[in-house]
């Protein structure tokens, strides 16, 4: 996994309770999938990301187990209601046991009533 920092983009960081996120992320990763060979003809260690989760606060929203179809870099979109404020971290795991966070916080707002 690169030392990078990940991207992401939040729709709203101080949205009203209720209100639709949507959340864009990346990361730099190879994900090899070890049926590619090297210039010597060997196969190439098999190195994907095995795990995605994000997480608000200790709310579990959304998790994904990508499979080696996935390409190089990769970039996830996923939406949620806004119900509590709090931590949104963001956590990708690969095959050799690296992981890399990012992380934003998220301040909801009461309804307007009007």
């Amino acid at each position: 996994m690169s030392n990078k920092a990940p991207r992401l983009w939040i729709s709203n960081s101080n949205p009203k309770k209720g209100e639709l996120l949507r959340v864009r992320a990346q990361i730099e990763h190879v994900m090899e999938s070890g049926l590619r060979l090297d210039d010597a003809g060997k196969p190439r260690p098999r190195n994907i990301v095995t795990r995605f989760e994000a997480r608000l606060g200790p709310a579990l929203l959304f998790a994904w187990e990508p499979g080696i179809s996935i390409a190089q870099n990769p970039y996830i979109e996923f939406t949620f209601l806004a119900r509590n404020s709090g931590e949104l971290l963001l956590h990708w795991q690969d095959e050799r046991g690296h992981s890399i966070n990012a992380s934003r916080l998220i301040s909801v707002g009461s309804l307007e009533v009007g």
